[in-house]
């Protein structure tokens, strides 16, 4: 009996580990320091020469991170193309207006050149973001690397998934919470909106028929001069700044912006407005390095969101594609 006992006890310890330790891609630092050891020092290198010849890349490493670790999983599926099946998540229309996927190819080439079929899609999206953040002067992160790419697209789960820019906040904190990030890491995540710019088919809702009470009048003449008719084209170059002082600066202007009725966004706008969010709008304007602390933490958290194990994923020789078997 006594032997029976410890036959189950056994089989259940192995159940637990198999569990654990496959069920779940292991990310931990310097993931790659036997098989690729300088993979962060080759994505760094790419980021900052595509950076120097196109600024806005940095931007958009931050949003491509946040795209895809919101959906599902951190497992670059974003980045997977339709073809063979898959329908790409780049056709949402929650992912409009995103570019540069192109240059994401070009960090891959090289990182594949040192290391073939070793470094993730997924990883190099998180690496660049977080080098991204940098250049726009934002905070150095610690990130972790490990994660494995998805064999497939999540474009069905993605209007549950993304939070969009007219939501109420009570929705946007609920989905940010469902990835583990609270209140705070919520308001100093949407700091990203500090850098960038955003199509007019987001904005025009706040300017057209009548104007929103909450615009800034000065601010809601420049958006009208940047978004002049009610309907833009989705596929025309009609955009506005979220920043109009510092736009390219990952800063706590946007608090300050947000304070002043100048948020572009109705998301924006609404983090002064809700009880819940308007002390951390208040702390970040008044406080450039809490700002940066937050947004460090919270960034951290969404770039581990829900790996996958190797048994799901695999590594990508081509991020736009799923491997040949």
């Amino acid at each position: 009996m006594t032997t029976q006992k410890s036959l189950c006890n056994l089989s259940f310890l192995f159940l637990l580990f198999f569990h654990f330790h496959f069920g779940t891609s292991e990310l931990r630092l310097n993931y790659y320091s036997q098989t690729c050891p300088n993979v962060e020092e080759i994505v760094k290198e790419q980021v900052i020469a595509l950076y120097n010849k196109h600024g806005n890349t940095a931007v958009s490493w931050i949003r491509t991170l946040f795209h895809d670790c919101m959906v599902k999983s951190c497992d670059a599926s974003l980045l997977l193309e339709s073809i063979n099946g898959i329908q790409s998540e780049k056709i949402s229309t929650r992912n409009m207006g995103m570019r540069n996927f192109k240059y994401i190819k070009t960090i891959k080439d090289a990182v594949e050149s040192s290391c073939p079929m070793t470094v993730s899609c997924a990883d190099i999206v998180a690496l660049s973001a977080r080098d991204g953040a940098v250049l726009l002067g934002g905070p150095r992160i610690e990130m972790k690397t490990g994660r494995k790419d998805s064999k497939e697209s999540h474009l069905a789960e993605i209007d549950a998934s993304l939070p969009n820019h007219n939501d109420s906040m009570m929705y946007v904190l609920a989905r940010f919470q469902s990835v583990g990030i609270d209140a705070e890491g919520t308001v100093a995540l949407l700091g990203a909106h500090s850098v960038g710019r955003v199509h007019c088919l987001n904005i025009v809702d706040r300017l057209y028929p009548t104007l929103d009470p909450t615009l800034d009048p000065t601010y809601a003449e420049y958006l009208k001069g940047r978004c002049p008719h009610p309907d833009p084209d989705p596929n025309a170059v009609e955009y506005a700044r979220n920043d109009l002082e510092t736009p390219m600066i990952l800063d706590n202007m946007y608090y300050k912006n947000i304070i002043n009725n100048k948020g572009l966004l109705v998301v924006d706008q609404q983090l002064i407005t809700n009880p819940i969010t308007s002390p951390f709008v208040e702390k970040m304007a008044a406080d450039n390095d809490y700002f940066h602390e937050q947004f460090a933490k919270a960034l951290l958290i969404m770039s581990e969101n829900n790996p996958i194990s190797e048994e799901e994923g695999e590594v990508r020789t081509d991020c736009r594609f799923v491997n040949s078997e």
